[in-house]
């Protein structure tokens, strides 16, 4: 019912001719645009190309120049961009909210995470842990590293650290490289071979809001903004939520 809503608001709100459109997006965020662009594509006509990186990487490469349309990145992200002129800032608006979870292999027992302290011995206690390298501007592995720190195990985990640079950490659990991966948790459950095992507790849990803007340069603003329009909208709360996100 959620769907047709949303397919019927875009039908009436956006008549526009057919567009092709360029998204570029953290990968947190990727699961959302997937699962509800077979119906925008329907409802409007507009084609829609998505590519996906981390948000350091992203930035990087619309400092470099690289031609889109939308952008969907952290919103920190975004506000640096936008006073680099890069993205349109008037245009900035939160689609998602998404905190860092952790998983472990089908048959492992649950880990204890459910406390502060019960996270940091499942750590120290772990043979390996997978989580995305920070130096790759991964949103989730810049956190991690420094939660290590906060938890005062950062000497103990460098050894036994597992780096992704890029993709999902949890195939390295899957493969058996890690016992444990930390990742954004719409990521972790992209990997059906391991199970998700929950989130961070909540006194270091960290919740990152994926926003969209405008390019300065988009070939059609009226097709960005029907997509922009459609990201936003609450009627795409079933799919945040089947994806590991919230309403921002």
């Amino acid at each position: 019912m959620m769907r047709l809503l949303l397919v019927s608001l875009l039908l009436t709100a956006f008549p526009a001719a057919a567009d092709t459109l360029k998204v570029l997006t953290g990968g947190a965020f990727k699961p959302v645009v997937m699962d509800m662009l077979a119906d925008f594509e329907k409802a409007t006509g507009h084609q829609v190309t998505v590519q996906n990186d981390t948000a350091g990487a992203l930035s990087q490469r619309l400092r470099s120049g690289e031609a889109f349309d939308i952008v969907i990145l952290p919103t920190t992200n975004l506000e640096s961009l936008a006073a680099e002129g890069r993205v349109v800032g008037g245009s900035i608006k939160p689609f998602g909210k998404v905190g860092v979870g952790v998983a472990v292999a089908l048959a492992a027992p649950q880990p204890d995470i459910g406390s502060v302290e019960g996270l940091r011995r499942t750590l120290l206690g772990a043979r390996a842990v997978a989580y995305i390298d920070p130096a790759s501007g991964g949103t989730s592995g810049i956190y991690v590293a420094k939660m290590f720190e906060r938890l005062g195990i950062a000497a103990e985990m460098r050894p036994k650290s597992v780096l992704v640079r890029g993709g999902l950490s949890a195939d390295k659990v899957a493969n058996g490289e890690a016992e444990i991966a930390l990742q954004q948790a719409s990521e972790l459950r992209l990997v059906p071979s391991v199970k998700f095992a929950g989130m961070l507790p909540a006194d270091v849990q960290n919740w990152t809001v994926y926003a969209g803007a405008l390019s300065p340069a988009a070939r059609s603003k009226d097709a960005a903004l029907a997509l922009m329009a459609a990201l936003s909208n609450r009627a795409l709360e079933p799919i945040l939520n089947k994806r590991g996100l919230e309403v921002p």
